[in-house]
């Protein structure tokens, strides 16, 4: 039966326009995947159908009646719950209160704090985690407990239709195995759910049905999830087929004369990873692979200086880096961390900041700062890797996740970093922005940089490195050239590993 009918939906803002007779069928105990690149139009319709944005043209049936949101109290009436990638929960209240958070249990005045917590402990036993405490402070949790809490406020408001946006952004493979099972629990008691995400993987492996978004417009709708090729998929959100998502690396003797950039030796960090070493020559792209918890972050980390290693050492063209960032980065040392937002960026800053963040000394003499030359230098890295929009007084929080990496990269390229740690490079980013960094990684490493690549996922690290270092429990189990491998191959050793040491 279906639970909700969106057809002919448009919205429009000042020069854009951002939606343009969009359809959306969604059926009761569904997942419906809803797909498309950054810019394509889902954050716009799922803000329609939350209450946040008022369509222009177009109508929304829920059971088949015509309903009006205009505001998000009405999409909660009417059993429509949205969770956004960054929740929306109060970290210093409690599980219950979060849960009841708008919606407190009272009576003549007062809150009814016990029954509260006993409802949440029936809402978060019903999602099969009876290991959440209600009385326990929400900031204390980790990202996937966050999101058990969200579930259950939906929940508690009656939801009939629950739309996820981009959840499993920063779970745990484990933790992403969790959720698909409470989700699967939420859609046999007739749950729909809109479930959104840039991992087509999670796509093929949760979904029912997917419609695709492209320029605001529905290319697709109502394909089989799991039988739709993937090239498929690709194809309808960006007009590439997937074949050309990774640029062509170069002949395998090329880096044999080149100089060494990165020399890793017996590096260890006790409770981390031990024992790794590895070298990256000039112009070299090493990936690191391996499962969630292998120790690839904390290697780079450890390189770059942010890490105090136990034994081993590491250079930088021939020389000893010292311990610590500042020296790290003084010696040609650049990290783009795993969470830009809040390692990396200062979202409310401008591009032409936050690109000029490692360099600022360069334009500062005698009291006076040379705002000219920052503004010269900024932009000219920037158009060199196509920023979108090319404003670079944009503040950094209001680009697309690829353009916000692009904004790091430019940071390091204006610092003349010869070494690059490129940490989850494109988590949070779209198929078609995705094919657009690579070309720029290869490019930064056909200009001679070093690069050291950690990605959770396996294609993109066999893609794009020339060399692939296979990690297990932070021990290295094998090192080999990135053509010779592929995805079940680097699994199987892996997996043998775990067996062996069993």
């Amino acid at each position: 039966m279906t639970l909700l009918e969106m057809t002919g939906i448009g919205k429009g803002f000042p020069g854009v326009r951002a939606l343009d007779d969009v359809e959306l069928s969604v059926a009761e105990g569904e997942v419906h995947c809803l797909l498309g690149q950054n810019g394509a139009g889902k954050s716009t319709l799922i803000k329609v159908l939350a209450g946040a944005h008022r369509p222009d043209t177009g109508e929304i049936r829920v059971g088949g009646e015509p309903v009006e949101l205009p505001n998000p109290t009405a999409a909660i009436k009417c059993g429509i719950a949205t969770l956004y990638q960054e929740l929306d929960l109060v970290d210093g209240l409690s599980v219950a209160e979060n849960i009841f958070l708008g919606h407190e249990q009272a009576s003549v005045g007062w809150v009814r704090r016990t029954t509260m917590r006993a409802e949440a402990r029936k809402l978060l036993d019903r999602l099969g985690h009876r290991e959440i405490r209600v009385e326990r402070e929400v900031g204390s949790l980790s990202a996937a407990g966050k999101q058990i809490v969200s579930l259950a406020r939906a929940l508690s408001l009656d939801a009939r239709l629950i739309v996820l946006d981009e959840p499993s952004a920063v779970l745990a493979s484990d933790e992403v195995a969790n959720l698909f099972r409470v989700i699967r629990g939420l859609t046999e008691r007739g749950v729909a759910v809109v479930y959104i995400s840039h991992r087509l993987e999670e796509i093929r492996e949760i979904g029912d049905r997917v419609t695709v978004l492209k320029d605001g417009h529905t290319v697709a709708t109502g394909l089989p999830a799991r039988t739709t090729p993937t090239t498929e998929l690709v194809a309808l959100m960006t007009g590439r087929r997937v074949e050309y998502l990774f640029p062509p690396r170069p002949a395998e003797d090329v880096f044999d004369d080149r100089p060494v950039l990165l020399e890793v030796e017996n590096l260890t960090v006790a409770g981390s990873f031990e024992d790794v070493s590895f070298t990256v020559r000039e112009g070299e792209i090493v990936g690191l692979a391996g499962l969630v918890g292998s120790g690839r972050s904390e290697v780079l980390e450890t390189v770059y200086g942010a890490r105090k290693p136990t034994t081993g050492h590491v250079k930088l063209a021939g020389k000893p880096l010292r311990k610590g960032v500042t020296s790290a980065v003084r010696a040609g040392l650049g990290l783009a961390p795993e969470e830009r937002k809040s390692q990396a960026l200062l979202l409310q800053e401008s591009v032409a900041r936050n690109v000029s963040l490692a360099s600022l000394r360069r334009y500062a003499r005698f009291g006076w700062f040379n705002s000219r030359a920052e503004t010269a230098a900024v932009r000219r890295h920037t158009e060199a890797l196509d920023l979108r929009p090319p404003d670079i007084r944009r503040p950094a929080g209001k680009l697309s996740g690829g353009n916000q990496q692009k904004a790091v990269l430019a940071r390091w390229l204006l610092k003349g970093c010869r070494v690059l740690l490129l940490d989850e490079p494109t988590r949070g980013v779209d198929v078609g922005a995705r094919a657009e960094l690579y070309r720029v990684i290869r490019d930064l490493a056909d200009s001679g940089v070093a690069i050291v690549l950690v990605s959770s996922e396996l294609p993109e690290v066999l893609g794009l490195a020339d060399r692939v270092l296979v990690l297990r429990e932070g021990r290295v189990l094998t090192e080999a050239r990135g053509r010779d491998l592929d995805e079940s191959a680097v699994l199987d050793l892996i997996l043998e590993e775990q067996e062996r040491a069993e």
